[in-house]
C-alpha cells in the first residue's frame, strides 16, 4: 500500500490527491478482483493505480477551475480590518527571519517550524545538542526583540 501511495505521490504531486487515489485504487482493486493474475499482483495494483491517476486527470479537466486565489480573495466584511493586520504582521515577521544568521534560521525552520526534536535537529545539522539550544534560544530572544521593536508586544 505504501508503495502505491509513493507512486501516486509521485505522479500527482499532491498528498490530498495521492489518498484519495489511493482509496479509488484499493476499491477498484477489490471490484475487479478477478482479473488479478495470481502471480503478479503488486504490477497490476500499479497499473490499477495508474489508471486510476489518468481517469482523475480526464474528469479534472472537463471541470471548471477558479484560479487559487479565488476563495481566500472574497473578502470577509467582519475581518477585513483583522484579516489586514495578521497579514502584515507576518510579512514583518517573515522579513524579521529573513534578516537572521542562517544557522539560527535553520535551527528554527527545523525545530519550531517543521516539528523536529532538537536531537534530530542537532544531527541534522551536524552540530552539538547544546549549540542547538542555543541557536534557539538566541534566534528567539533577537526574534522578540526586533518585534517589541516593532510594537507588536506592547
Amino acid at each position: 500500500m505504501s508503495d502505491i501511495y509513493r507512486y501516486l505521490l509521485f505522479l500527482c504531486s499532491d498528498k490530498y490527491l495521492a489518498e484519495d487515489l489511493l482509496q479509488d485504487t484499493f476499491y477498484r482493486a477489490f471490484l475487479y478482483l478477478e482479473d488479478c493474475p495470481s502471480d503478479n499482483v503488486k504490477p497490476w495494483l500499479f497499473k490499477v493505480a495508474y489508471n486510476c491517476f489518468i481517469d482523475s486527470k480526464r474528469k479534472n479537466k472537463r471541470s471548471l477551475a477558479e484560479e487559487k486565489d479565488f476563495f481566500t480573495g472574497i473578502p470577509d466584511k467582519s475581518n477585513t480590518e483583522n484579516a489586514y493586520e495578521i497579514k502584515e504582521q507576518l510579512n514583518l515577521v517573515s522579513r524579521l527571519l529573513g534578516d537572521m544568521p542562517e544557522k539560527q534560521k535553520q535551527a528554527l525552520q527545523l525545530c519550531v517550524f517543521r516539528g523536529f526534536s532538537y536531537k534530530e535537529a542537532a544531527e541534522t545539522m551536524k552540530i552539538s545538542l547544546s549549540h542547538l539550544k542555543i541557536l534557539i534560544y538566541r534566534a528567539r530572544q533577537d526574534l522578540k526583540e526586533k518585534l517589541e521593536r516593532e510594537d507588536l508586544f506592547e
